[in-house]
């Protein structure tokens, strides 16, 4: 799939500050070895692509292995399907800042689209977490794809793209309108509803590839990463976070629920079972699990606050997935007891109460920084 100058020009939204960028180049051409992260969804992860080669992250670490033969390489793919930048702020040092990037691709539009305005917040999370890594922070380049409807949750983003000043690019306006113009069609690029094809990953990794070669002129020896962020534009809260998987919960009162090692969840099947644990933190957040057939829902209190009411059943059939949700905020730091409860009623069509919670997560206060 080939798209004309005009199309493949549109793919950049704004360059950006590159002055990262451009110095992890100068390093990757002196030898020196790179890590080359990338965090979002399932088409980061390679979701219907034929081969793992064929992947854009795949793709784009051979493009970099050629331009810079004698700089050892680390690819990092940490794409889970059907995540958005809540879970994605929350397992960031855990999935990501652990292994110290030198640059990160940065994937949530298509799955940010569900609630834009709600998930700014953790997206801007996600840029500031990289952005304060230390003892360097990485490069960062944000990246929009889309829909078979050509929507995303792009608009928000690049508005805390530009507040950051941080390199985007857009396939979804590379690709859309030549779609509506009749020059491609939807399944040119992609093997499903939003899923690319080889051919579509092909295309993202080489608007990736254009945009890198562009900057590639040698930086300043004398580099200095600002030693402090801009205030936020939206939110701090997912600034500094600790997420805690249901392997790492340990309850503090159990009647009726048990964990189960092959799902990694914490499961409650009769109205009445009751879990609690506790947790510290300003904000809590909660990951259960969501799927067709025998899911119920749960009551989840946090201390003395009013009952948050979780529905796991999902409609739709192809499988299961991930929520992520924030349950409480503006609490003091805690310790707080969150309790859940399986409730007695059901969705109509449910033909159960099965409720799997996966992890919860915490919002922790910060100091120094705006």
């Amino acid at each position: 799939m080939i798209l004309s100058n005009t199309a493949a020009a549109r793919a950049l939204v704004s360059p950006g500050d590159d002055t990262r960028l451009r110095e992890v180049f100068a390093r990757a051409r002196r030898g020196e070895p790179i890590t080359l992260a990338a965090i979002g969804g399932s088409i980061t992860a390679g979701a219907r692509a034929t081969q793992p080669e064929n992947r854009y992250v795949t793709r784009l670490a051979g493009w970099w292995l050629t331009a810079f033969p004698d700089s050892p390489l680390k690819l990092v793919n940490a794409g889970i399907g059907a995540t958005g930048s809540n879970y994605g702020a929350l397992r960031l040092q855990r999935d990501v800042l652990s292994k110290n990037p030198d640059l990160v691709i940065v994937d949530f539009a298509v799955n940010d689209l569900n609630d834009p305005a709600g998930r700014a917040e953790s997206y801007e999370g996600v840029i500031r977490q990289l952005l304060a890594h230390r003892p360097q922070p990485p490069a960062v380049v944000l990246v929009f794809f889309l829909r078979n409807d050509g929507a995303n949750a792009q608009q928000t983003q690049i508005e805390t793209g530009r507040h950051y000043q941080v390199p985007m690019i857009s396939i979804r306006d590379a690709v859309w309108p030549e779609i509506t113009a009749g020059r491609l069609t939807w399944n040119d690029y992609a093997a499903d509803y939003v899923h690319p094809n080889d051919a579509g990953h092909a295309l993202i990794a080489r608007r990736l590839i254009e945009h890198f070669e562009r900057v590639q002129i040698p930086a300043s020896p004398a580099f200095t990463p600002p030693s402090l962020l801009p205030a936020p534009l939206h939110s701090n809260l997912f600034q500094d976070v600790t997420l805690h998987e249901s392997s790492e919960l340990y309850p503090v009162s159990n009647n009726g629920w048990v964990f189960d090692t092959e799902t990694k969840a914490w499961i409650g099947r009769h109205p009445g079972d009751t879990i609690e644990f506790e947790i510290t933190g300003i904000a809590v957040f909660l990951m259960d699990y969501h799927k067709n057939g025998g899911f119920g829902r749960a009551s989840v209190q946090v201390d003395s606050l009013p009952p948050v009411t979780r529905e796991t059943w999902y409609e739709q059939t192809w499988g299961g997935y991930r929520d992520t949700v924030t349950i409480a905020r503006d609490l003091s730091p805690g310790p707080h007891r969150i309790k859940l409860k399986i409730l007695p009623d059901h969705h109509s069509e449910s033909g159960g109460h099965e409720f799997r919670l996966l992890g919860l997560g915490a919002a922790n206060p910060l100091s120094g920084e705006p």
